[in-house]
């Protein structure tokens, strides 16, 4: 399994704005197509501000390729893209493996 991190840096005084527009368009796209979301999180006063952070989990780096693919050939995440992408100003991705000691839930479907 690896899990999939990104971080979005998000315009001064727009990250309201932002939520707002990927909870009604953006997330119900991802959860039809990526699957395993494990969460968003924002960070409001401590730290870096003007952040989000999500991380979606997939059986492997195919899994996480297929999946990515579909949701690039949906012509809705297009329109979602052109709107989300003049709230952000910079996204920087990871793929986390699990440490040996650690057991994570199968991911499903």
């Amino acid at each position: 399994m690896i899990v999939d991190h990104r971080t979005y840096n998000v315009k001064p005084g727009k990250l309201n704005d932002f939520l707002k527009l990927y909870g009604t368009e953006g997330f119900p796209l991802q959860k039809k197509h990526l699957g395993h979301c494990v969460g968003w999180y924002s960070s409001n006063d401590i730290g870096p501000l003007n952040q989000v952070v999500h991380m979606w989990a997939y059986k492997d780096l195919n899994d996480r390729e297929q999946r990515r693919n579909r949701l690039a050939a949906d012509p809705a995440w297009g329109q979602y893209l052109a709107k989300a992408t003049d709230y952000l100003v910079s996204m920087e991705n990871k793929v986390l493996r699990p440490t040996p000691f650690f057991t994570i839930p199968e991911v499903k479907g």
